[in-house]
């Protein structure tokens, strides 16, 4: 039987998680165009950049979850063998796709922290013909990595219950 104490535990890890992915969507950095005193160059001015530490935090705690998961169920390769039938096989199926969610998540977590931290700090100076945009990450990255997160939450959920189900078949067989 799966671990309850493991299966809340990644439940709520991840829930916060998707939680600070949210948060860092609402508030990414905007930049705006401020000319100097003097009027000889512009530069770009930023607002907060909590988003930064929401999407590092996110991305941690998916981390975690996702290493939590996958030692308690040794991951998937490792340890006792499994029962032949339709747990294992839907075990395997959900590892791989609960692999490929998590990787999408951490990457848009991880590009869109690093995107919100970089920030241009002179527009205009030297009178530059194609003087650099105040760019900041692009609207949905963080909300992509929370939707990830969430997809990561539900299918590992559902991996680390097949899996426990087709390893205590295994060790207690119906004959």
């Amino acid at each position: 039987m799966a671990s309850k104490l493991v299966v809340i535990i990644v439940f709520i890890l991840d829930l916060v998680a998707v939680g600070l992915a949210i948060a860092a969507e609402q508030r990414r950095s905007v930049g705006k165009v401020v000319t100097d005193k003097e009027k000889t160059y512009e530069y770009c001015v930023y607002g907060t950049d909590i988003a930064t530490s929401y999407g590092a935090g996110a991305f941690l705690l998916l981390l975690v979850s996702q290493v939590l998961i996958m030692s308690a169920s040794r991951c998937f390769c490792c340890g006792k063998s499994l029962n032949p039938g339709g747990s294992r096989a839907c075990a395997l199926i959900l590892f791989l796709i609960c692999w490929v969610f998590f990787l999408i998540a951490e990457v848009c977590l991880l590009a869109a922290s690093i995107r919100n931290a970089y920030h241009t700090q002179y527009r205009k100076m030297w009178n530059i013909d194609n003087p650099p945009s105040c760019e900041v990450i692009r609207k949905g990255v963080f909300a992509a990595g929370a939707a990830f997160t969430l997809f990561t939450a539900i299918v590992s959920q559902f991996y680390y219950v097949c899996y426990s189900r087709a390893r205590d078949a295994y060790q207690n067989p119906s004959y």
